[in-house]
């Protein structure tokens, strides 16, 4: 570890879920402050017992992050808590069904595209607001290469959210340059966690299909795509903006 997040206050909405965790531990481990936030209080106080056990500072924050009041509260919490916000990973995303789009029940469309897509917008709505105040930050949202780079048969409302966060990201990193506000995002594959496991499926069968799908021959680890998470987080990345950085072990190569 490098310590490149010594003194600084990181953000990771949707933490409970295994890539938001792994980022929120990976903050921790280079010196951030972390708040984790998602819906989930309990599962929350787990990841936050995990950073702690290993050294690392953290917080928690239930919230609904379709809901603006709670999204400002959220940030707001980071910055009474640890003196600032210095970088967000919004990574809060659910998959919804698999279904033709002539099928597609309304109501889990709507699920998708609030978590996914308004979540990522009233996130960074009010972290932006508050970084600008602050001489800066950086922002990178988890987007998906379901989005704007492959397809799922079924997968329309997952898809359409993800390739939402992708363009929003890339049309918000040029608005708020200028700010000294950098934004990016990650576009993961197959991660090795429930959602890239089918129902019924067991993980053996998963990763004996993944050999056949991905050029790579296996899922991602967590830790892998949130390596990538901090490097464009850091200042490693400083002339980096607007870019979606796609971790899927060569399927859309």
């Amino acid at each position: 570890m490098t310590g490149r997040f010594a003194g600084k206050v990181a953000l990771v909405t949707g933490a409970t879920g295994v890539l938001g965790r792994a980022v929120a531990l990976a903050y921790a481990k280079e010196g951030a402050a972390v708040l984790v936030a998602g819906r989930d209080a309990a599962k929350l106080a787990e990841v936050v017992k995990s950073i702690e056990e290993e050294g690392g500072r953290a917080g928690a924050f239930a919230a609904d992050l379709t809901d603006s009041a709670q999204v400002a509260a959220m940030v707001e919490a980071a910055v009474s808590r640890y003196g600032g916000l210095h970088v967000a990973c919004n990574a809060a995303g659910i998959f919804g069904t698999i279904a033709p789009l002539a099928d597609y029940d309304e109501d889990v469309w709507d699920d998708v595209l609030a978590v996914n897509l308004k979540g990522v917008f009233l996130s960074m709505k009010h972290e932006i607001a508050h970084m600008r105040a602050h001489g800066g930050g950086v922002i990178v949202n988890v987007s998906s290469n379901l989005g704007a780079h492959w397809r799922l048969a079924g997968a329309g409302a997952y898809a359409a959210s993800k390739a939402g966060v992708s363009f929003l990201t890339r049309n918000a990193a040029r608005d708020h340059i200028a700010d000294n506000v950098r934004i990016n995002s990650v576009s993961p594959g197959p991660i090795d966690s429930p959602m890239s496991t089918r129902p019924g499926e067991t993980r053996e069968d998963r990763d004996t299909r993944m050999k056949d799908a991905l050029p790579i021959g296996r899922v991602a680890t967590p830790e892998e795509v949130a390596a990538a998470v901090l490097w464009l987080s850091s200042p490693e990345s400083s002339f980096v903006v607007g870019t979606d950085h796609v971790i899927d072990g060569g399927a859309t190569a």
